[in-house]
């Protein structure tokens, strides 16, 4: 057996180092393999990636960031089809900007035990402009089967030689071979951070280099009856030192995104190159983000941001005119809030920083959330009251680990009073004070003041979200049910209700809510609340709904909560490494009375019971009575924390796993 093992090891290590990476030379034994061998869940491998970094001095240009890639994909079945498509975000400022050139790709398939490949031509390829500060190009591979392999390479050359994208090793599906380097001359210094839980360790060496300037000169006279102009070329070097930051790695496993995870980007393994300072001859050190002082300042003095907030001139007489009854500074406060969201429609655009200013935004009633939030603090600074602007960073934009720039890429707005700060967001049409979107839900904001203090605000709401659920239902002989749901829902739960409802179809909306309860009939649907905010919501209807019990003999067995009871527990690993985060702290409660038919009696009821986290982080409570003709049935489910650390997923785990169980408990009833 242990000799088995042996020959099995050195033949992989064999055909590992046999693989021939060079563009083109996929193998037959890549083509013929049917699943990652060490992931057999995988849809698509990365067989290869390349990833080569580094500074050039062009001498037209200066120095320039040149990116290149080179990738190898298996896929395996449909569902990694996701990986023929690629998309690269392009960053532009003015009249600077990012470029992609050198593209070529191509598909390989296996077709009657020969390789067959198809290039990638232009009409696979589309360039968008996705914002005024970034384009996209993108482009989606020809002639995909299950079992193909795709390669492409590329580069981009960057003027941003600060902007250094972050080195990524960890994917969604595996990666067989990695390799990735780093190039910085001397005269840049960049700080290395690091991010995830795979063990990365780069090899670092330095080289000499040099930088070869070419002149020309001409000499000659010229005018008619002149001599010719003769030209010629001189050449000089500048000898230098880089050092090159290489990475090397192999099988490294997937990353695989898990229930109630703020952004999954957050813990992919990650190298976060960011400029510290440069230092060219005959030049003085230039320092660059390298504390969040400086990244506050340099935020907050660019010209799409803090002179932003001293304009006024455009809104003062509107504003004058709104509040010049109102003394109370909070009444000001919400009138503005209002008047700002029902003013200035969001065009769908984030940003720290504004693209038209606000003074267009405002004229035009259409803005990014920059140019609508930091019009509404220079508003309520107007008003007396002491607002300003507080940096987010959105979900899907991860969390800022370590000072940077883009660490930061929404901005909203704060009221500071002595009982805290209220949050507020008028780029979103249903959120209110303190009810930010979920997007913006992202641990902590820095809140920058007139003086270019700052300090971090927790992003997340103290107050939960409740859900108040009564049902009563008419159980019949046969299992079935009807009779009348209600739900009154607040805070957050009732700003994404309202969202869901109000930007959908309305038939629509029926019919997914039917289709959720697997073909439940429902009628008198009404919502009352809906556009006034400051009212929870409510939703009633009627309902009707077969095969609720089981009927065997003369008995009837059901779950008390019928539809309504939770079916599966979320959390399925064995171990879990990252925070669990629900957004918000949040309570529903159920209320449900059932009717029972006549001629039966209750033969069995669950007993009650109360499950509850340490450190009170979620909770849940049942009890059930009843009598000859009713049953009254009380839950109520509490998640107290807006995030749970890891350290509580086992107790998290069981606690989901108990109060499904609990839930599915029957009633047996018995006829009489």
């Amino acid at each position: 057996m242990r000799t088995t093992t042996l020959l099995l090891s050195l033949c992989f290590s064999i055909t590992t180092l046999a693989q021939n990476y060079d563009f083109g030379k996929v193998s037959r034994e890549e083509l013929e393999e049917k699943q990652n061998p060490l992931d057999t869940s995988a849809n698509a491998t990365y067989l290869y990636k390349n990833r080569k970094t580094y500074l050039q001095y062009d001498q037209t240009q200066g120095f320039q960031l040149i990116t290149d890639i080179h990738e190898r994909i298996k896929i395996y079945n449909q569902d990694g089809f996701d990986y023929a498509t690629r998309k690269v975000e392009l960053h532009k400022s003015g009249s600077d900007e990012e470029k992609l050139s050198s593209l070529k790709a191509n598909t390989f398939n296996l077709v009657d035990g020969k390789i067959e490949d198809t290039k990638l031509d232009k009409d696979g390829i589309f360039k968008t402009e996705l914002s005024k500060y970034n384009n996209e190009t993108t482009f989606t591979m020809p002639n995909i089967k299950e079992g193909s392999v795709i390669e492409y390479k590329y580069n981009i050359v960057s003027p941003f030689y600060w902007n250094v994208d972050d080195f990524v090793f960890q994917h969604a599906i595996p990666v067989k071979k990695l390799e990735a380097s780093f190039e910085t001359p001397e005269y840049f210094n960049f700080k290395l951070n690091t991010k995830g839980y795979l063990m990365v360790t780069p090899k670092v060496e330095t080289k000499n280099d040099k930088i070869t300037f070419t002149s020309k000169e001409r000499s000659g006279r010229g005018g008619f009856g002149a001599a010719s102009i003769s030209t010629s070329f001189s050449t000089s070097s500048l000898d230098f030192m880089k050092t090159i930051t290489s990475y090397n790695l192999s099988d490294i496993p997937a990353l695989k995104d898990e229930p109630y995870v703020n952004n999954i980007a957050n813990y992919r393994s990650a190298i976060q190159y960011e400029l510290s300072y440069t230092k060219f001859p005959q030049s003085p050190l230039k320092y660059y983000s390298t504390t969040w002082e400086d990244v506050v300042k340099t935020i907050y003095d660019s010209p799409n941001f803090g002179s932003e907030l001293d304009k006024t001139g455009y809104f003062e007489g509107d504003i004058d005119a709104l509040i010049s009854t109102i003394s109370e500074p909070m009444a000001r406060a919400s009138l503005i809030f209002n008047f700002v969201k029902t003013k200035v429609k969001w065009n769908n655009y984030i940003g720290k920083y504004t693209e038209v200013g606000v003074r267009k935004a405002y004229k035009d009633q259409v803005g990014n959330v920059a140019e609508i939030n930091l019009m509404l603090t220079a508003m309520l600074r107007h008003a007396g009251l002491n607002a300003n602007p507080i940096l987010v960073s959105t979900r899907q934009n991860g969390i800022p680990l370590f000072p940077t720039l883009d660490g930061y890429n929404y901005v909203i707005s704060g009221i500071e009073i002595e009982q805290g700060v209220i949050l507020l967001d008028a780029s979103n049409k249903y959120s209110m004070p303190n009810i930010l979107p979920t997007t913006a839900l992202n641990w902590e904001g820095l809140i920058i003041r007139k003086n270019k203090s700052s300090s971090t605000i927790s992003l997340y709401p103290n107050q939960p979200s409740r859900n108040t659920v009564t049902m009563m239902a008419n159980l019949d002989r046969s299992g079935n049910i009807e009779g009348n749901y209600r739900s009154v829902k607040t805070n957050h739960d009732a700003m994404l209700y309202r969202a869901g409802y109000l930007e959908t179809d309305k038939n629509q909306f029926l019919e997914s809510l039917e289709n959720k309860y697997n073909g439940m009939e429902v009628s008198d649907y009404e919502v009352v609340n809906d556009y006034n905010l400051s009212e929870p919501i409510t939703e009633s209807y009627k309902f009707s709904l077969e095969s609720q019990a089981d009927v065997i003999g003369d008995k009837l067995y059901f779950s008390p909560m019928f539809f309504l009871k939770t079916n599966e527990n979320p959390f399925k690993l064995e171990k879990r490494e990252f925070p669990v985060d629900f957004g918000y702290p949040s309570e529903i409660a159920f209320r449900i009375l059932i009717n029972l038919p006549e001629g039966y009696k209750i033969e069995n009821m669950p007993e009650p019971a109360a499950v509850i986290m340490p450190d009170n982080l979620a909770e849940f409570k049942y009890f059930v009575s009843g009598n000859e003709k009713s049953i009254q049935l009380i839950v109520s489910t509490k998640v107290n924390a807006p995030i749970i650390s890891p350290m509580y997923y086992d107790s998290l785990k069981e606690y989901f796993n108990k109060f499904i169980e609990k839930e599915a408990e029957q009633i047996i009833l018995t006829k009489i």
